[in-house]
């Protein structure tokens, strides 16, 4: 597996080793020896698949606190356009922004640290999105940081007159200024 780095402290665009004739492909998505070898050892606790629609916005969501989590995401089948944001204080990417397409084809996966808020803009038509989580899901520790945060100024590849499709829960994140921040 390839570690590339991104504009965000400690937060890594990963390329599998893929094996691939006229039957298919095989690729390793997880061994926990080559993740530790990358410096990326960590205890997986969850695994999480989530299916959507073009245009779907997921986010952008972290956990707080003692729940935080270290995050590995990627796409199974269709195109994401994929963005962690850095809200920790003492990080020298602290209040930036990174975008990075994730597809089938690519099978890239990214790093998301602890500290770092994650959402992505569904391009497929549909898209199956996993991800795997160093801390359980904990309602009390959720947090959403606003998708379109005009200080943060994401630029999302919506076409012109386009409006995301967004939960409720999304569209009342907090905005960069005010969201919890992490040290």
């Amino acid at each position: 597996m390839t570690k590339i780095p991104t504009g965000i402290a400690d937060c890594w665009i990963l390329e599998p080793k893929v094996f691939g004739d006229e039957r298919g492909f095989f690729l390793e998505s997880w061994n926990s020896k080559t993740f530790e070898s990358l410096g990326l050892g960590a205890v997986m606790v969850q695994d999480n698949h989530s299916r959507s629609k073009q245009f779907t916005l997921r986010g952008l969501h972290y956990q707080a606190g003692a729940a935080a989590q270290d995050k590995l995401v990627w796409v199974t089948s269709g195109e994401v356009f994929d963005v962690v944001v850095d809200l920790r204080t003492s990080s020298p990417s602290f209040g930036k922004w990174e975008g990075i397409h994730l597809t089938e084809a690519n099978a890239r996966r990214v790093w998301v640290p602890k500290g770092c808020a994650h959402g992505f803009l569904v391009l497929s038509d549909v898209v199956d999105f996993q991800y795997k989580c160093t801390a359980f899901y904990s309602p009390a520790h959720e947090r959403c940081l606003r998708w379109d945060d005009a200080d943060l100024a994401i630029a999302w590849p919506l076409p012109t007159g386009v409006r995301p499709l967004v939960s409720q829960k999304d569209a009342q994140g907090d905005s960069f200024a005010r969201c919890d921040k992490f040290s």
